[in-house]
C-alpha cells in the first residue's frame, strides 16, 4: 500500500518539529501498520478466534481499561515520522514488521482480556497471579526465569500477572512459534497450554464487553512534536537507570565545551550494538537477550546524559565491550543495584 504524500514529509526535523500532532492528517488505514493489522487478523482467523480487535492512531502503544481495541503510535503511519522517532529517540518500537507484530498480538491480548474478563476466572488468577497486583516504575526480571515466555524486550512478562498473560498469549498466537517444543520442561508451559485452553472455549462465543471508546486519538494531541518528545524523553530519562551513569562517566566523556564536538556515545553505542553483542558473547557465553537489554540501557543513559567518545571509536569500541561484559555479568548475577529488591 502507498502512503500518501504529505506536505511536511520533505521539511527538515528542525522544522517537522514544529508541526502539531493533529495537523499531521494521518490515517491508520494508509499506513503501513494496516497490512500488519491485517496479518493480525488472519492469525486470529487460523486460531478459529471470533474476536477481532478494533485499533486507532496516539500517542504510543496502549491498551486502555475496558477498551476491546488498542491504540498504535502515529509515527508508524509514515516513514518520516519513524525517521523523526528514531532521530528523537534513538529507538522505534515496533519499527521493524517482526516487532510491530509482537507487539499487536500483546494489545491483542489485552484486548481479548477485557472483551471476555478473562482475568477474573480463578484459574486465570492461578495460573498467572493476582491481575490487582500494583504496578511498578521498574521490576527486578531474572534472565534465568523458565517460568516466563519471551516475546518482547526487556523481560517485559515478568513485570505484572496481566502482562504474563498479554506476553504469552502472544507467544501462543504467533505462527509457526512451536511453543510446545520451544518450551518443553518449563513451568512456563503450562501457561501456554491454559491459553490454548481458554481459547478453545472463547472460539465461538460472542464477547461479553463491546467497545468502540478511542482514548486519546491524533485529533485531540494539540501538542507540537517538539513538545511531545520532550516530554517523552524526559520521562524515559526519569524511568532509565541512574545507576550505570558512574560506569559510563568512566568511559565516555561528559557533553559540556569542547566534548560537544565529538560523536555521541548513544549514537556509536546504537550503531555498534549488533557488533558488541557478538563479540561479548563470543567471549563470554552470555545469553544474547541479555547482552542487547543491557545495550540498550547503556544507549538510553547515554542519551540522557549527552555523554560524547571520549577515545577513538577502535578504543571506544573495545572499552564498551568491557563494561557491556561487568554489567551484563553483575546484572545476571543481581548485583546491578537497579533490580535489587
Amino acid at each position: 500500500m502507498a502512503t500518501p504524500a504529505r506536505p511536511w514529509a520533505r521539511l527538515s526535523d528542525a522544522r517537522l518539529l514544529d508541526w502539531r500532532i493533529c495537523d499531521l492528517g494521518l490515517e491508520l488505514e494508509a499506513s503501513p501498520v494496516a497490512p500488519r493489522l491485517a496479518q493480525l487478523a488472519r492469525e486470529l482467523e487460523r486460531r478459529g478466534l471470533r474476536f477481532r480487535p478494533y485499533a486507532w492512531l496516539s500517542t504510543d502503544w496502549f491498551t486502555p481499561d475496558g477498551a476491546t481495541g488498542f491504540a498504535v503510535p502515529f509515527y508508524l503511519a509514515h516513514p518520516r515520522l519513524v525517521r523523526l522517532e528514531r532521530a528523537q529517540m534513538l529507538e522505534v518500537g515496533g519499527g521493524s514488521r517482526e516487532e510491530c507484530l509482537k507487539i499487536l498480538r500483546h494489545e491483542t491480548a489485552h484486548a481479548l482480556d477485557n472483551a471476555y474478563r478473562v482475568r477474573r476466572r480463578k484459574r486465570w488468577r492461578e495460573v498467572f497471579g493476582p491481575a490487582t497486583q500494583a504496578y511498578r516504575s521498574s521490576y527486578a526480571p531474572d534472565p534465568t526465569s523458565r517460568a516466563h515466555v519471551l516475546n518482547l524486550h526487556y523481560w517485559y512478562s515478568q513485570s505484572h500477572p496481566i502482562e504474563d498473560w498479554a506476553e504469552t498469549f502472544a507467544v501462543w498466537l504467533r505462527p509457526g512459534s512451536r511453543w510446545r517444543a520451544r518450551y518443553a520442561g518449563w513451568p512456563a508451559l503450562a501457561k501456554l497450554e491454559y491459553v490454548e485452553e481458554v481459547m478453545a472455549e472463547l472460539r465461538d462465543a460472542a464477547p461479553r464487553v463491546r467497545s468502540r471508546a478511542r482514548e486519546e486519538p491524533l485529533r485531540s494531541v494539540r501538542n507540537t512534536l517538539r513538545e511531545h518528545y520532550r516530554r517523552k524523553r524526559a520521562a524515559y530519562a526519569a524511568e532509565g537507570n541512574s545507576a550505570l551513569d558512574g560506569p559510563l562517566a568512566r568511559v565516555f566523556a561528559q557533553g559540556g565545551g569542547g566534548a560537544r564536538q565529538r560523536a555521541r556515545a548513544s549514537t556509536f553505542l546504537r550503531r555498534h550494538r549488533a557488533e558488541l553483542v557478538q563479540r561479548v558473547a563470543g567471549a563470554t557465553g552470555q545469553d544474547r537477550y541479555l547482552l542487547d537489554h543491557v545495550v540498550r540501557e547503556m544507549v538510553a543513559r547515554c542519551r540522557s546524559q549527552d555523554l560524547r567518545l571520549a577515545a577513538t571509536p577502535k578504543d571506544a569500541l573495545v572499552d564498551a565491550a568491557v563494561l557491556l561484559t561487568s554489567l551484563s555479568t553483575q546484572f545476571l548475577y543481581g548485583a546491578h543495584p537497579r533490580y535489587q529488591r
